[in-house]
């Protein structure tokens, strides 16, 4: 993955302190980790945004004893100001922000360091140096981009060479398929798909009377309205045949497919159960043959999914 070699699947961290409601048990989320990586993980990814900040400090508690084995990623570029999330790519900034990451991962290097959104008033030149100048002081390994087009990609990859890039990727969001996967494939850079389970809809364990309190960051979200659930159930429908035909999960059918697209991509699913842990690693096992993925790839196709992934509001917030 750039230069980065990691596990084909890593644990999204983000849910077990942020975004989804009621925060879990911390200690509980502790013990989540080390048995996540006492049953084989070792890709992590995490933000100082997510808390903020106490994700970081949960990973570092959590992963100190394993610090050789496991590998880190985490991210800079958004803030919290009066109460909203905003973008902020300054390169003293991410200065200040490496070293608070720092500190709360308690490690003296950052495995990989993503700048988190893309900020319009900061030339990606300058972020790219910025971050150049970072691994040279060892204070990172490698950097990425989340959410970045394949014009930026681009222009930050000729200045500082990218490891790697997120951007949302599953059966039911297959934008990145058009542009941003073959960018990635003719410059070599590792892409890894956040919410590669659809923010949980690709479970199959949310339906029309499913409710999200406010505090869940999923309430407002346009694929997440009653209506777009109840639409949506279609292609749920397409993953419970193959799930029945392979004796697996939803989740694990969609990972699977996930993984079967390239070796270079890395999904990271996030949990804070340990049953769905084990039930997302499953999904190493869970094997396609090309006629199979092919017809997979087309049935899902021909569904037409209903509702934005964000808002505009939100989506003007993220810098997108």
């Amino acid at each position: 993955m750039g230069g980065l070699t990691v596990d084909a699947m890593g644990l999204g961290c983000m849910g077990m302190s942020f975004a989804y409601g009621e925060i879990p048990d911390q200690s509980q989320m502790v013990k989540l980790l080390q048995a996540a990586v006492e049953s084989g993980e070792t890709f992590f990814d995490t933000a100082e945004i997510y808390g903020p900040y106490t994700n970081e400090a949960l990973l570092g508690k959590a992963l100190a004893p394993y610090r050789d084995k496991v590998t880190i990623a985490t991210k800079c570029g958004l803030r919290i100001e009066n109460g909203k999330q905003v973008v902020d790519a300054n390169p003293k900034g991410i200065q200040r922000s490496v070293e608070g990451s720092l500190k709360r991962l308690g490690v003296d290097t950052i495995d990989l360091y993503y700048l988190h959104r893309v900020d319009p008033h900061v030339p990606i030149e300058e972020v790219a140096d910025t971050m150049g100048q970072l691994k040279r002081a060892g204070k990172i390994k490698h950097w990425g981009l989340s959410e970045a087009s394949p014009k930026t990609i681009r222009k930050a990859h000729a200045v500082e060479p990218l490891a790697a890039v997120e951007s949302e990727y599953s059966l039911w969001t297959r934008d990145p398929e058009a542009e941003l996967l073959p960018t990635l494939d003719e410059l070599g850079i590792g892409f890894v798909p956040f919410s590669p389970l659809g923010k949980g809809f690709l479970t199959g364990k949310i339906n029309a009377n499913t409710k999200f309190t406010e505090d869940d960051g999923r309430h407002n979200l346009p694929r997440f309205t009653q209506e777009a659930i109840i639409a949506n159930q279609a292609l749920l429908k397409v993953i419970d045949e193959f799930a029945l035909a392979k004796q697996a999960t939803p989740s694990q059918i969609a990972l699977a497919w996930l993984l079967a697209q390239k070796p270079w991509i890395v999904p990271i699913p996030g949990t804070t159960r340990f049953s769905r842990l084990q039930e997302n690693l499953g999904a190493l096992k869970v094997q396609f043959t090309e006629a199979e993925l092919e017809q997979l790839n087309q049935l899902s196709k021909r569904v037409k999914v209903t509702g934005d992934r964000y808002s505009p509001e939100l989506a003007k917030r993220a810098g997108l």
